[in-house]
């Protein structure tokens, strides 16, 4: 039997990113908070513009996904964070899904998901 360590794993992935130029979307943290009329998610994303972000609501679900632009990656002295995209799902409280609004300032994305049950599916971009 072949056992796989993680190093592993993650070498063969950075090996095929090389190989295709792919990107591997990072997770992004979210603050989530509901208010009268919808749930607001605030997620960080830097060196992204609006046209970069896509926002899908599902029913019970919202993701946000961002394409970073790059000119290709530098020799590194210090590297703390990753380069590439961001993506993220969230379970979304029963009650909420009629629509969404979006806005990327500086370097910050919001989402209000508003209240009432979603009738279709949809995709946005923020302003």
């Amino acid at each position: 039997m072949l056992v796989r360590r993680d190093e592993d794993l993650l070498e063969d992935v950075e090996l095929l990113e090389a190989l295709t130029g792919a990107e591997r979307p990072q997770s992004v943290p979210v603050n989530a908070y509901e208010a009268p009329e919808a749930l607001i998610v605030v997620a960080p994303s830097p060196a992204v513009t609006p046209d970069d972000v896509s926002i899908e609501l599902r029913p019970g679900i919202l993701r946000i996904s961002a394409h970073l632009r790059s000119s290709g990656l530098p020799e590194y002295l210090l590297h703390e964070w990753e380069h590439g995209g961001y993506e993220r799902e969230i379970d979304l409280p029963e009650g909420y899904g009629s629509g969404v609004e979006a806005s990327l300032t500086n370097g910050q994305l919001v989402v209000r998901v508003l209240r009432g049950p979603l009738a279709d599916p949809l995709s946005m971009q923020p302003s």
